[in-house]
């Protein structure tokens, strides 16, 4: 008899067939369901405690399953799911991973009925395919001005934690922080927005300020606290005295040699704040060390200055100023400086902030955010990001659609009327496809009160009398109407990554019959 051959190490653990599949479909499932929940205006919010009693509480799908501690790796890959949709369009990813989990049900029921993997995932692809059709057929022809990306903003932060303001307020201010940062050619950098919070005041006391905010005080506490019209340099250089690249030992002899020295010393302190007053410098951004020696020069000239700047701030403040990042101070030109209205710190409470404002490049803006405690900036800064996120994408990336359910029902029909000439076994997963694509506006009525199977029945029989339907929130219930008419509307980008990301996870999901975990 032949020796048995061990290939796995000892106390490896595997699954095959149908267990794996169900192993994975279930924890695919469980993690799809934890967010449900939070899904539309009316979604609730989950309380994550970790390990070390820290506490976030929010209805941001990402933030959800980035906090919750999961192991389980087909879990993990829902996790990935929503955050490609937050990297990508940064809105949907609670739209995503419920996707996710119904293709994965569908998938469930199709395996029992012994229709291969395969299948599945051809019939998924084809379904896929079609609901991209859909989706481009329901971008609305119409020009994305300002009212209309207001809208935009406003549906993407309804339902999440504004405070004490109203998310059309935000929107706007959303939408003129995206309008400044825009070059001539329309084109936009997500890195000119930035977003500050502070706690201490309520919500509606967030602001747009058309520069940037740094946590930075002054270097000196006799630099004054704000200057006006003012020239800014940024340095990535050190302002202390030059060493030498080897070591060096000095002989002093005499008490005249070591005053020279120490003038000498003082000397190359003092001349960096003289040719900084002289190129009519009133602040300094260095991203590098200050001596105290200088910082105390650069205070008796009036200039204001910040040692140790992040080199994300400085990029920004080179942005919002037009400043160029120094070296060196030999040879300085007025073109290597930036200039703004203003550079002015404010204190709140213990903390101080610094205000660069008025740039004249103007190509860095902050959306100040204020609220009473952490839990409630935190939320919001998390709902400013989308909203900033959809505005972008609805401009660069392919326009907008109809919201609240609408365009899921669009494609459920759209999918749904082209499974019926798919031949084969195939026919069925589209049309599993188009069932697990229900299950979306199905869940916004859950959340928003209504009953599911009603608000489905009444949803079709909307969209084929008039060709858009969606669920709209009313008060404490809802009501089926054009979202277009009430504003709702989404990026057509949010729901063409969230049918592709989804797809993609759960057929490769379905795909696997073999799952080997090493101890």
């Amino acid at each position: 008899m032949q020796q048995p051959l061990f290939i796995l190490s000892e106390g490896s653990q595997r699954t095959r067939g149908q267990a794996a599949q169900d192993s994975n479909i279930r924890a695919g499932k469980a993690v799809a369901n934890a967010v449900r929940t939070t899904l539309g205006p009316r979604g609730m919010d989950k309380m994550l405690v970790d390990s070390s009693g820290d506490v976030v509480i929010t209805n941001d799908g990402a933030t959800i399953l980035n906090e919750m501690d999961i192991e389980h790796p087909a879990a993990q890959m829902i996790v990935e799911v929503a955050e490609t949709q937050e990297d990508e369009v940064g809105d949907g990813t609670t739209t995503a991973a419920v996707l996710t989990g119904e293709l994965l049900a569908q998938a469930e029921e199709l395996l029992e009925s012994d229709l291969h993997p395969t299948v599945i995932v051809e019939g998924y692809h084809e379904a896929a395919r079609l609901a991209q059709e859909a989706i481009d057929a329901q971008v609305l022809d119409i020009d994305l001005d300002d009212d209309i990306l207001e809208q935009v903003a406003d549906s993407s932060m309804t339902g999440k934690g504004t405070g004490d303001v109203a998310a059309g307020t935000l929107a706007k201010q959303v939408v003129t922080a995206v309008r400044q940062v825009a070059d001539d050619d329309g084109a936009i950098d997500r890195d000119d927005i930035h977003v500050q919070t502070q706690t201490g005041a309520s919500s509606s006391a967030t602001e747009l300020v058309e520069g940037v905010i740094i946590d930075k005080e002054p270097a000196n506490d006799n630099m004054p606290r704000s200057v006006e019209d003012a020239t800014v340099a940024i340095l990535d250089m050190k302002l202390e005295v030059r060493k030498g690249e080897v070591d060096t030992e000095y002989n002093i002899t005499s008490v005249d040699q070591l005053n020279a020295a120490i003038e000498a010393e003082e000397g190359e302190l003092r001349g960096y704040a003289k040719t900084l007053s002289d190129a009519g410098v009133d602040a300094v951004f260095c991203s590098k060390k200050i001596d105290d020696r200088v910082a105390g020069y650069l205070a008796d000239a009036g200039i204001l200055a910040y040692k140790n700047v992040k080199k994300s701030d400085a990029k920004a403040i080179a942005r919002a100023t037009g400043a160029k990042r120094l070296g060196s101070l030999s040879d300085l030109d007025e073109s290597d400086f930036g200039h703004v209205e203003g550079v002015r710190v404010e204190k709140y409470g213990d903390d101080e902030l610094t205000f660069v404002e008025g740039g004249s490049a103007a190509k860095a803006v902050t959306l100040f955010l204020r609220g009473g405690t952490e839990h409630v900036v935190d939320e919001l800064e998390r709902a400013m990001n989308d909203a900033v996120d959809v505005v972008i994408a609805a401009i660069d990336k392919g326009g907008v659609v109809p919201g609240a359910g609408a365009t899921e029902i669009a494609i459920a029909d759209h999918v749904r009327s082209a499974a019926a000439g798919i031949e084969g076994r195939k026919q069925l997963a589209v049309e599993a496809f188009a069932d697990a694509v229900d299950s979306l506006p199905r869940t916004l009525a859950e959340n928003t009160g209504m009953d599911s199977i009603d608000a489905l029945v009444d949803l079709r029989a909307l969209y084929e009398k008039d060709g858009r339907a969606g669920i709209i929130s009313t008060g404490r219930a809802g009501e089926i109407g054009d979202p277009v008419e009430h504003g709702i509307i989404d990026p057509a980008a949010v729901k063409r990554e969230a049918v592709e990301s989804a797809t993609e996870a759960a057929t490769m999901i379905v795909r696997i019959d073999d799952v080997i975990a090493a101890e």
